[in-house]
């Protein structure tokens, strides 16, 4: 029952999983049961500070599920629960405090592995993800990059559906990629706050609107604008591109 006696889900789940129980062992010894019932259906969620502000983060045995800005701690229970089919309980054992630490830190830029738990995305939303997740902080990708590190060419459109529902923004940095014209596009967090988080991590978002390709005649390769090997070319030998195809028909 919730503080105004309203029988919640959580609470229907409970009370089945007593009767069960008790059916079990009449005797009391039911009472391990439904614990053991509730640990194995439950996983825990915490709250931590990030450049948006305070998120919550969901996570079960395997990491990291979820990562949810907004709401109240109720609405992002249920919401966790419509997709993952699991309890969420707020917690702050050593395990969870632990896991709260290297995501805190992660968010602020540091290099720091966070387990994550991607079970319920297929295959190809995870080889989208795990390749948006080695994109540099700093650094920018297109759509049509993605897909082809994923191994789809052309699959722009679907790698735009996947980074829509992303399921853990910011610890697999969605932000960075960007459409194929060099405009930062949609975010699940709001337009504006995607062009504010890469222009804190350094990203020209005015000057790759316009010109997100740049080649160099010593080498003659070309490459995305916020990448590392396009920040070594000297000003004098840039040459910036609307596009990779512009730039191939000019020769590089």
């Amino acid at each position: 029952m919730n503080g105004k006696g309203v029988e919640t889900n959580d609470d229907r789940v409970a009370g089945l999983l007593a009767d069960a129980a008790e059916k079990l062992s009449p005797s009391g010894g039911g009472s391990k049961v439904v614990e053991q019932a509730l640990e194995n259906s439950t996983d825990s969620f915490f709250v931590v500070t990030s450049p948006l502000g305070e998120l919550y983060v969901g996570a079960g045995a395997g990491g990291v599920r979820l990562v949810h800005r907004g709401g109240s701690r109720e609405e992002f229970v249920r919401s966790y629960r419509r997709r993952f089919g699991r309890l969420l309980v707020e917690s702050e054992d050593v395990k969870t405090s632990r896991l709260a630490e290297r995501v805190a830190r992660a968010l602020t830029g540091e290099r720091v592995r966070v387990p994550l738990d991607l079970e319920k995305s297929t295959p190809f939303q995870r080889r989208v993800l795990e390749v948006v997740g080695g994109i540099p902080r700093g650094e920018v990708r297109p759509y049509n990059w993605v897909a082809r590190e994923a191994g789809t060419p052309g699959a722009s459109r679907a790698v735009g559906s996947v980074m829509a529902s992303n399921p853990v923004p910011l610890l697999i940095p969605c932000h960075r990629v960007v459409r194929n014209d060099g405009s930062t596009g949609n975010y699940a967090f709001g337009a504006g706050e995607k062009i504010r988080l890469l222009e804190e991590e350094g990203v020209p978002t005015a000057e790759i609107s316009i010109h997100p390709y740049v080649a160099t005649p010593t080498t003659n390769i070309v490459c995305h604008a916020t990448c590392r090997n396009a920040r070594r070319i000297k000003p004098e030998n840039r040459r910036p591109f609307r596009s990779a195809k512009e730039a191939v028909e000019a020769g590089y």
